[in-house]
C-alpha cells in the first residue's frame, strides 16, 4: 500500500523530459478504451533511461533500450457503470521490435492526483515502468478511477474498478503502440506493488478468463485484509501505527461511499478527526498533510465501537471486506505465478503474501513466495521488480 513515491530526478533525465500532444482519432460512437488524448511526457536514450533509474534506485538490470512514455486519457467506467474517464501510461521502448511483450503495472497506494505516475516526473510508479519498458516491454501503467487526470475521487482498494480501468487502458495502450508501428502482444504479464499487488491478482484473474495472461508477479499486496493486515494493524506490533492509521482512514472513507458502511463520520472516527478525515483523502491533500492531519495510532482515530465491528465485522463492512479479499481464492491460475514480499514490511504485513500463497496451494499451483528480506515497504518494491524484470525476460 505504498503512499510515498519516490521524488528525486537526476537533471540529466529532467532535460530529456518533453511534452508533444497527438491528436486522437475521431470515433463516431465512444466506447471503453477509446482514446481522448495523448501526450508525450519523456522521451530517453538508452543512456538517459539508466541515469534516470539510478537515481530513482533500480541501478540493475541495466536497460537494453531507451524508452518514450505517454500519458494517456481514455473512456472507461465509474463504479456505478457510468461513462467516465481515466488516465494512464504507456512507456515503449526503443530499438526495431515491431511486436513488444506486454506488461501491466499497477501502481501502489497514492491519496493524491498529482503524484500519479502520468503527472509526477519523479514517482516511484513512473520508475517502475521504465524499468520493465528500458528491458524491451511495452508497459500499461493506469492511474486508476480517481487519480492523475481522472475526475472525482479515488475508490480505494475497490478491485472491480481497478480491473476495469487497467482492462481499458490496456485496450486504449494498444491503440496509441498501432500509431507508431508497434504491437503490443495479447498475453500479459502482470505486476503490481502494495495496493497494485492485490489489484494484479484481480486482473490477473480476468485476462485468464480472456484467454490472456501469461505470468503473474504481485508485490506486497494486502490480499487478505480481514484476516491478516487489520488484525496485525490493530492488535499486533510489526506495523507502524501511523502507516496503519493511513491506510484504515483512507479505506474506510473509499469503502463507505461504495458500501455505506456508517451513516456519519462519527460512527467510525472519534473527534475531532470525524470532521475532517474524509476531506483529508479528497485527493487534493499531499500524503504529508494527511498525516499532519490524522493521529499516530489507528485507536486514536477510530471509536472503540467500531474496532469491535472490525474484530468481528458483519453486515456491509463484512461485504467491503469479504468482496476486495477474493483475489487470491476464488481462482486458479495456469500461467507461473511468484509471490513477493519482505518480512521486515511495516506497511503491509506478510501475512497477507502467506495466506495467498495457501490459497493458491489449496487450489493446486505451486506459486512460490520470494521473500525478499528485512526491508521496509518501498524496500520491498525496489528489491522485488528487478528481480521480476529478470524473470519476465526469462519467460
Amino acid at each position: 500500500m505504498q503512499r510515498t513515491p519516490l521524488r528525486t530526478l537526476g537533471a540529466a533525465c529532467a532535460a530529456a523530459l518533453t511534452l508533444a500532444p497527438i491528436s486522437p482519432a475521431h470515433a463516431i460512437a465512444p466506447t471503453r478504451g477509446d482514446v481522448v488524448s495523448v501526450t508525450r511526457i519523456a522521451a530517453m536514450s538508452k543512456e538517459k533511461t539508466a541515469e534516470y533509474l539510478a537515481t530513482m534506485s533500480f541501478g540493475s538490470p541495466k536497460p537494453k533500450y531507451g524508452v518514450e512514455a505517454y500519458r494517456v486519457v481514455y473512456r472507461t467506467i465509474a463504479v456505478d457503470g457510468r461513462p467516465t474517464t481515466a488516465s494512464g501510461l504507456i512507456v515503449l521502448p526503443g530499438g526495431k521490435n515491431r511486436r513488444l511483450r506486454t506488461v501491466v503495472y499497477e501502481h501502489g497506494t497514492n491519496p493524491t492526483k498529482k503524484a500519479a505516475a502520468t503527472v509526477d516526473s519523479g514517482s516511484y510508479d513512473r520508475a517502475a515502468s521504465i524499468l520493465f519498458a528500458g528491458a524491451g516491454f511495452g508497459t500499461v501503467a493506469p492511474d486508476y478511477l480517481g487519480l492523475g487526470l481522472g475526475p472525482g475521487r479515488h475508490p480505494y482498494m475497490d478491485h472491480a474498478s481497478e480491473t476495469s480501468a487497467s482492462l481499458d487502458m490496456l485496450r486504449a495502450a494498444e491503440k496509441v503502440a498501432a500509431r507508431h508501428g508497434r504491437v503490443l502482444d495479447r498475453r500479459v504479464r502482470v505486476t503490481g506493488f502494495s495496493q497494485g499487488g492485490a489489484a494484479a491478482m484481480a486482473l490477473g484473474r480476468v485476462l485468464q478468463a480472456k484467454g490472456r495472461l501469461a505470468a503473474l508477479a504481485p508485490v506486497s499486496g494486502p490480499y487478505d485484509v480481514e484476516h491478516a493486515e487489520v488484525p496485525e494493524g490493530l492488535h499486533g506490533t510489526s506495523l507502524d501505527p501511523r502507516e496503519v492509521t493511513f491506510y484504515l482512514g483512507y479505506w474506510l472513507t473509499s469503502m463507505n461511499r461504495l458500501h455505506h458502511i456508517y451513516a456519519s463520520p462519527s460512527e467510525a472516527f472519534r473527534q475531532p478527526y470525524s470532521a475532517t478525515v474524509e476531506t483529508l483523502f479528497d485527493g487534493d491533500h499531499t500524503p504529508a498533510e494527511i498525516v499532519t492531519g490524522l493521529p499516530a495510532t489507528p485507536r486514536e482515530l477510530l471509536t472503540p465501537a467500531f474496532i469491535k465491528r472490525f474484530d468481528h465485522p458483519t453486515g456491509s463492512l463484512a461485504r467491503a471486506l469479504r468482496r476486495n479479499d477474493d483475489t487470491c481464492t476464488s481462482w486458479t491460475p495456469h500461467s507461473p505465478v511468484r509471490i513477493y514480499a519482505a518480512h521486515g514490511d511495516k506497511d503491509v504485513t506478510i501475512r497477507n503474501a502467506e495466506s495467498c500463497v495457501r490459497a493458491l496451494r489449496a487450489h493446486g499451483v505451486a506459486a512460490p513466495l520470494v521473500d525478499v528480506g528485512d526491508t521496509d515497504h518501498n524496500g520491498s518494491a525496489l528489491r522485488s521488480i528487478p528481480q521480476i524484470v529478470t524473470w519476465f525476460s526469462s519467460l
